[in-house]
């Protein structure tokens, strides 16, 4: 019994530090109708917006902050 509860443990341990592995990435995308910047938590799948310049960060506050220096976000 104690070998399947050493093997349970491990293995959600495992699979925490699987999960929080996988980063969160913020997107710094331009919709092409209203030109307009916005900072989304998903990969932009649609014609209608796109990613700006190398516009992927790591928080949210990164990808705000990289915002206000890109050129096409600023010149509206």
């Amino acid at each position: 019994m104690k070998k399947f509860l050493m093997i349970g443990t491990i293995a959600l341990a495992a699979s925490a530090v699987a999960g929080s592995a996988v980063a969160a990435e913020f997107y710094v995308v331009r919709d092409a109708t209203t030109k307009k910047c916005t900072v989304v938590d998903t990969r932009p799948t649609t014609t209608t917006t796109t990613i700006v310049d190398n516009g992927t960060f790591k928080t949210k506050t990164e990808a705000e902050t990289g915002m206000k220096t890109m050129k096409v976000c600023t010149s509206n």
